[in-house]
């Protein structure tokens, strides 16, 4: 999945297969920008402070949230410095033309979460985990067997090494059990940054939260699902993000939520900033900016799947949005299959 998904982004335009929340509507950004400026303030106003954003696609979100930090937190934007963590060459060079003239200092590049400079920071990343690498287990009568890809398709081996993950669920004898260690090696990192200094991240993805199991490995061509294991590298392979691992993993730092994606942007006041961005519009576009919203956030389209976790250091106050939101690890689910 690794290989695959670096030949992918290296190589195609992966916005012809699917589509992310900023290139749905300009609000998503707006309301982020927003977030964003309320989260500086509430880390005590640093100058300078990181901005950073992990898998910033086309820079489109980026773009927004400093438009929009320029135009109503013109302190909180001068004192951003701009951090992409962005491994393909192509899509740098979007983003570089994507953020022309938006920042009010230039825009650095990184490989890797641990490779952004020390100091206080903000990051978000939206459909940034879901990319990243997943192993998965085979619940069997006597233990674990690994899952493998074999040409086409998959065999299980006996498992050699189980790495960090959630095998103390209660899943059934031939279910699937995923985990995701570099997910939960950036949950590692962003924490013990975090302790170190003054820092506010959200992680923004479609996933889950609780003791759940499933195989949720998937793959994306021309907009239509496609065989996960067919044309490596022409496809966008995906698997749902274990919010509840993930938190458990960001050890010494603060995490609320997950909350929905729909949760959190009504919280923030997506459905006020449609209603103000349709006002005297013509009616094709007035409606088109509401069904931008509800597509963002409605339970039955982006807004119950997609999922939102903020992790802080301690001591930072709740970010906005997660103030009604249990402390990640305190929701109590049941185990149960997952159904995307």
């Amino acid at each position: 999945m690794a290989r695959a998904n670096a030949a992918y982004y290296a190589g195609r335009d992966p916005f012809a297969d699917f589509i992310t929340a900023p290139e749905i509507s300009q609000m998503f950004g707006e309301i982020l920008g927003a977030w964003v400026a309320v989260t500086w303030q509430g880390m005590g106003r640093p100058d300078p402070f990181i901005l950073a954003e992990a898998g910033p696609g086309r820079g489109t979100l980026m773009a927004d949230m400093t438009r929009l930090l320029a135009r109503v937190a013109p302190d909180c934007h001068g004192a951003a410095r701009v951090h992409l963590v962005e491994t393909s060459p192509r899509l740098r060079d979007v983003q570089r033309a994507a953020l022309a003239g938006r920042t009010a200092h230039p825009v650095a590049w990184h490989e890797t979460i641990a490779a952004l400079p020390e100091g206080p920071m903000i990051l978000l990343a939206n459909e940034f985990l879901d990319a990243l690498p997943i192993r998965q287990f085979v619940r069997t009568e006597t233990g674990w067997d690994e899952r493998f890809v074999e040409g086409v398709g998959f065999v299980t081996l006996p498992a050699v090494d189980l790495p960090e993950g959630p095998f103390d669920r209660p899943v059934p004898e031939g279910e699937i059990l995923e985990c995701c260690p570099d997910a939960l090696g950036v949950a590692r990192e962003v924490a013990a940054r975090f302790v170190r200094s003054a820092g506010t991240a959200l992680f923004i993805d479609y996933g889950y939260d609780g003791a759940l199991w499933g195989d949720t490995l998937q793959a994306l061509r021309d907009g239509q699902p496609a065989w996960p294991l067919a044309d490596p590298g022409q496809a966008d392979l995906t698997a749902h993000v274990d919010f509840a691992a993930f938190a458990r993993a960001a050890v010494g730092a603060a995490c609320h939520g997950s909350v929905t994606q729909g949760a959190l942007l009504a919280e923030l006041g997506l459905f006020a900033r449609a209603g103000q961005l349709a006002r005297n519009r013509p009616p094709v576009e007035a409606h088109a900016i509401q069904d931008a919203a509800q597509r963002l956030a409605a339970p039955d389209r982006m807004g119950r799947l997609f999922k939102a976790l903020a992790v802080t250091s301690p001591g930072l106050p709740v970010p906005p949005g997660f103030a009604v939101a249990p402390l990640a690890g305190t929701h109590g689910e049941e185990g149960g299959r997952h159904e995307p």
